[in-house]
């Protein structure tokens, strides 16, 4: 899944093989700080806890360690080719990388819950909701394009 654009025909005038790594972060940040940019736009305009419960920022927390979770692994580790004498080696690399995902679509779930079930459905202003639903879906597609947007390289 890594290099599923590896073998994509691009235009004779975009060279990204040199590029793909500096594309994918500079993209993955982006993503990353607009998404924590827009909760916190929200949070400024709707600062009362009747507006916005600021317990609803904990998803965004929980997508922002998940963020480091996912990429703290390479995909060698996972595959088993690079370093493998850690704690349980390829087994806890993969282990952790589900543990990541896990909480990264558990915190995507509990942002389209919060959505939901504290203002669409009372009918109040949506606006918070969806703040807290687009910074959970920034940091997922976040953290997507860059586990799976870079080249893995070896140092040395």
């Amino acid at each position: 899944m890594a290099g599923f654009l590896d073998h994509f025909r691009w235009p004779e005038c975009v060279d990204w093989s040199e590029k793909r790594n500096a594309v994918a972060s500079v993209a993955a940040g982006t993503l990353f700080f607009t998404g924590w940019w827009i909760l916190i736009d929200a949070a400024v305009m709707h600062p009362t806890q009747e507006d916005m419960n600021h317990s609803f920022h904990t998803c965004g927390v929980f997508s922002t360690i998940a963020f480091f979770m996912i990429n703290a692994v390479s995909n060698g580790q996972v595959r088993g080719d690079a370093y493998g004498e850690g704690c349980l080696g390829r087994t806890g690399a993969r282990l952790w990388l589900f543990l990541g995902f896990m909480m990264m679509f558990g915190s995507f779930i509990a942002s389209i819950w919060v959505l939901f079930a504290a203002y669409v459905v009372p009918k109040k202003d949506v606006a918070p909701g969806l703040a807290v639903f687009f910074q959970n879906a920034f940091i997922f597609f976040s953290s997507l394009v860059y586990k799976f947007g870079r080249t893995e390289t070896l140092w040395g």
